[in-house]
């Protein structure tokens, strides 16, 4: 049975592209993504069980746990159509150049765990809790280090998320029109996987946790997503696996890794000392194959007929080295396997939920496509 694995029926052709010397690889920017987190308990309200069927966005769920926020990506996306991931986005070069009100680890310390200099490490971190606000309306910043802000409800608070997403507002001016500090200390990094080299779009990501804010309530504030949901990490990696959620293979391995904690604040305690060596998808010929590996990763390898689109096979036929069994490809029309909670435009079970780079890329709608998770 095929699983979810997003898998892009062009990428056998780009990667022999790219052995051949005729594409070369594109520099990626750096970006960040957040898993956001909340402890359920029964009866407290929550997503509706996936396999369940069409629901209403705020279906009561009887589910106990850690539970993550998630956003499905339009169908009309450029990248990724249709795949499950997390809010995220590029960075604002902006966040480089002027120091943000800030609470929590000193970037020195966020340098030394990110593995970037302090500027790079303010200007990520920026971008993990701004693009937060934007697509999900949750904000990690309070009025001091102990405080957190607990509505963003408001035409004064939604004008100015406004003008960040159109990059109108730097973030550092929206912490001062606000009286805010940035709480670093809310975030635990996870992780850091990078686009692999044959995608014309590459990303340098890190992935975070955190705990949503008391009195904060997501929303699907994106306008790349049509649905958000409240998720336990084992129920979506068990919908992947019965191909019914789509999704790519950093999504998978961090919610994999989520499914061995209870709480948030588990999670966020788990963060500490993780290993954040970078991933990066590698291409190699094998035995007349084609095998595309993500090291330290073995469910999502791919073995392509090598021989190319004309030859036996053809471009996209192959098998998968895989506990989870998948078919040669994956979902490999532009939407994926068919979400069976139904293709409504829906706001999650706590409100009404990535990502975006400043180069504003377009999608198919004319909206931009910020892709990196």
């Amino acid at each position: 049975m095929p699983n979810g694995q997003w898998y892009p029926p062009e990428w056998p052709e780009r990667i022999r592209a790219l052995a051949a010397g005729e594409i070369t690889a594109a520099t990626p920017r750096r970006a960040a993504t957040v898993m956001l987190l909340r402890d359920d308990a029964g009866g407290s309200g929550g997503p509706a069980p996936l396999s369940a069927g069409p629901a209403p966005a705020s279906a009561p769920y009887s589910g106990d746990g850690l539970a993550v926020h998630m956003l499905r990506r339009r169908a009309s996306m450029a990248f990724a159509a249709g795949a499950y991931a997390y809010p995220g986005g590029g960075v604002d070069p902006r966040d480089d150049d002027r120091l943000v009100g800030w609470a929590g680890p000193s970037r020195d310390v966020w340098a030394r765990r990110l593995g970037v200099d302090a500027a790079s490490a303010q200007a990520i971190v920026c971008a993990a809790v701004r693009e937060t606000y934007e697509e999900a309306g949750v904000l990690l910043a309070g009025e001091s280090a102990g405080t957190v802000v607990d509505d963003t409800t408001g035409d004064g608070w939604e004008a100015d998320r406004a003008a960040l997403v159109e990059r109108e507002l730097s973030f550092a001016d929206f912490l001062d029109r606000r009286g805010l500090v940035l709480r670093s200390d809310l975030l635990g990094a996870w992780a850091r996987w990078i686009t692999p080299e044959f995608e014309p779009r590459r990303y340098d990501t890190w992935f975070f946790v955190a705990a949503l804010p008391a009195g904060q309530r997501t929303r699907n504030a994106s306008t790349e997503a049509d649905r958000t949901v409240w998720i336990r990490p084992a129920e979506a990696t068990e919908a992947y696996d019965r191909g019914e959620l789509l999704m790519m293979p950093p999504t998978v391995s961090t919610l994999r890794e989520l499914r061995s904690y209870g709480t948030a604040a588990e999670a966020l305690a788990g963060a500490d000392g993780r290993d954040l060596t970078p991933v990066l998808a590698t291409a190699r010929l094998e035995g007349g194959e084609l095998v595309l590996s993500w090291p330290g990763h073995d469910e999502f390898t791919k073995r392509l007929d090598a021989t190319g689109p004309d030859g036996p096979g053809g471009v996209g036929a192959g098998r998968t080295d895989a506990a989870h069994p998948a078919d040669a490809a994956g979902p490999t029309g532009p939407v994926g396997p068919v979400d069976p909670a139904g293709p409504a435009e829906s706001a999650d079970s706590a409100g009404s939920g990535g990502p975006v780079d400043p180069a504003r890329s377009a999608d198919s709608a004319g909206r931009a496509d910020r892709s990196p998770r």
